[in-house]
C-alpha cells in the first residue's frame, strides 16, 4: 500500500528516534543524560500517536473517496439510462405529432368526404327502390319496408354518416345474397279475384313459384319484357310440378338434405306492347 507523505514523515521521525534512543543507551548509565532521554521517548511517542491519528484520518478520506466515487459511478449510470430513455420518448414524441398532423388532415377532409356521399347514398337509396320494384316480386313487404327504412335514415341528424353508409351496404348486400339462396315463405295472393294462402318457393332470382294450402293450384312468376320496361304477371303452372315443388319447400325449409329438383325457371316473354320496329 502507498503511504502518504504524512505518514512517511512519521516514520522517519520514529525511526531517527529510535536510533537516537539506541545512540545514547549506552550512555543511560549516566544520571544527567536520564532526562534528555525520557524527552526524547516521550517525543517520540507524540509523534507516533500523531502519526496514527494522521494514518486514520487519511483512512477515512480514503474510504470517504470511494464511496464518492462509487456513487459517482452509480449516478453516471442512470445519466446514461434516463439518456437513452430519454431519446426514445422523443422518437416516440415526433412519430406522436406526424400522427396527430395526420388525424388534423383527415379532420379536415372529412366534411369533404361527408359532402360527397351523402348525395352517393341518396343515390344508392334510389337505385335500390327502383331495382326492388322491377325485380321478381318475393318478400315485397320486407324489401319495401327496408328501402323506405333506408329513406326516412337519411332525414336523421342523431345517426353518423359512416353508420348511414354502412345499412346502405348491408341493404346491398342482402339483396345480393337473395340471388344465390332458396325460400320458403307464407303470404297471401289474389287468385282469380280470391285472397288465398299459399306457399312461395324462391330459387335465386331465376324461379318465383306458389301452391296454394291445398295444394290445388300452383303458379310461377313471369317476366315480360316491354320497351316501357320490366313487369311480369303469375302463370298458372300444370300439377306436373306438383311434387318437385313440394320437395323443393322441404329442402328450403331444411326438413330435406339437398338433392335434385324439379321446378319451372322464369322466362321472359313479348308483351303485347313492344314496339314494332325488329331488334338489331
Amino acid at each position: 500500500m502507498k503511504l502518504s507523505k504524512l505518514a512517511k514523515a512519521s516514520l522517519y521521525l520514529s525511526l531517527s528516534a529510535s536510533s537516537l534512543i539506541f545512540a545514547t543507551s549506552a550512555n543511560a548509565t549516566d544520571p544527567s543524560s536520564e532526562t534528555s532521554l525520557s524527552k526524547v521517548v516521550n517525543a517520540g511517542q507524540k509523534i507516533n500517536q500523531s502519526a496514527v491519528k494522521s494514518q486514520q484520518r487519511v483512512n477515512n478520506l480514503t474510504e470517504q473517496v470511494q464511496t464518492k466515487l462509487q456513487q459517482f459511478h452509480v449516478v453516471t449510470k442512470e445519466v446514461d439510462g434516463l439518456s437513452i430513455y430519454n431519446q426514445q420518448m422523443q422518437t416516440q414524441l415526433d412519430s406522436q405529432l406526424t400522427e396527430l398532423a395526420q388525424i388534423a388532415k383527415s379532420m379536415e377532409e372529412v366534411s369533404v368526404i361527408e359532402r360527397q356521399i351523402s348525395p352517393l347514398m341518396a343515390r344508392m337509396i334510389s337505385t335500390l327502390a327502383a331495382f326492388v320494384k322491377l325485380d321478381v316480386p318475393f318478400l315485397p313487404n320486407e324489401r319495401t319496408k327496408r328501402v323506405a327504412d333506408l329513406k326516412s335514415m337519411m332525414k336523421r341528424a342523431d345517426i353518423a354518416v359512416s353508420e348511414k353508409f354502412r345499412r346502405v351496404v348491408e341493404a346491398y348486400q342482402i339483396e345480393v345474397d337473395y340471388g344465390r339462396t332458396i325460400e320458403a315463405y307464407s303470404g297471401v295472393l289474389p287468385i282469380e279475384g280470391k285472397k288465398m294462402d299459399v306457399d312461395f318457393l324462391r330459387i335465386g332470382r331465376v324461379s318465383l313459384v306458389y301452391q296454394t294450402r291445398d295444394g290445388s293450384r300452383l303458379g310461377e312468376w313471369q317476366k315480360l319484357s316491354g320497351k316501357t320496361g320490366q313487369t311480369g304477371q303469375w302463370k298458372t303452372l300444370s300439377q306436373d310440378y306438383r311434387l318437385g315443388i313440394n320437395k323443393a319447400l322441404r329442402i328450403a325449409r331444411k326438413q330435406l338434405a339437398p338433392d335434385l329438383i324439379l321446378v319451372p325457371i322464369s322466362g321472359a316473354v313479348v308483351s303485347i306492347n313492344q314496339s314494332s320496329t325488329p331488334a338489331e
